[in-house]
């Protein structure tokens, strides 16, 4: 009997968490519990991912258009990002994870820009799943700030540097992005490294979405033939 391959995985999702209010709503209740079930929601991937042997995890958790939201709004969020880092970085350091941040941290608070670099240092050397997290990010402002340094260092801008001073410059771009709650856009998320990126868009609210659906997520990547510019492969 013959076994079949592997299915097709891809080495980096990145995912736009999109729901949580809505999801909320729906039930009577306040976007903050939205926001909460939408914590629950990205442990459960996050472990299903490192479980499937995904390489990279990007969320996109905060852009920096989410800073107009009401202001209790926003500070709730800056608490919960402090809560969830309290609670979860000492599992995350056992199961050999390595956190990074990505974003203009400038307006954050300083309280919250001191535990995600105290985290990222901590799992700076684990070799699990890599967990990025998109907050205070924006893609036209990253574009800008690799160019910004380009300039200030006196170097050439071209195709090889910009991606190279890009805040993702280590790891490689996205093989997939997940959109949950049903928008079809990409919300200035990852602009450039999205450029050959396979985009599946699903109308789950983010609070709902589960392992099932990231395996139809996977299940449909794997049906993919990602040519990049180039023509199809004669059979």
């Amino acid at each position: 009997m013959t076994s079949l391959p592997p299915p097709k995985l891809p080495r980096h999702i990145a995912v736009v968490m999109d729901g949580n209010g809505r999801w909320a709503a729906e039930r009577g209740q306040p976007r903050p519990f939205g926001h909460r079930r939408g914590v629950v929601a990205a442990r459960r991937i996050v472990e299903a991912c490192s479980q499937r042997r995904i390489e990279i995890l990007t969320l996109f958790a905060f852009s920096q258009e989410n800073w107009s939201r009401p202001v209790r709004e926003v500070t709730l969020l800056m608490k919960l990002f402090e809560s969830v880092l309290t609670r979860e970085i000492k599992a995350m350091h056992q199961n050999g994870i390595r956190l990074r941040f990505i974003g203009d941290h400038s307006d954050f608070p300083p309280v919250l820009c001191g535990m995600m670099n105290d985290a990222a240092a901590l799992t700076r050397n684990n070799t699990g799943l890599t967990l990025q997290i998109a907050i205070g990010y924006g893609g036209h402002w990253d574009i800008a700030q690799a160019a910004q340094s380009l300039c200030a260092a006196g170097k050439p801008i071209n195709t090889e540097s910009l991606q190279a001073a890009l805040m993702t410059a280590e790891l490689p771009p996205p093989d997939l992005l997940i959109r949950t709650g049903g928008e079809r856009r990409l919300s200035n998320f990852l602009m450039w490294q999205l450029a050959y990126t396979e985009l599946h868009f699903t109308d789950t609210l983010w609070p709902d979405y589960d392992q099932a659906q990231l395996d139809e997520a996977l299940a449909w990547y794997a049906s993919r033939e990602r040519r990049f510019g180039r023509v199809p492969e004669t059979k």
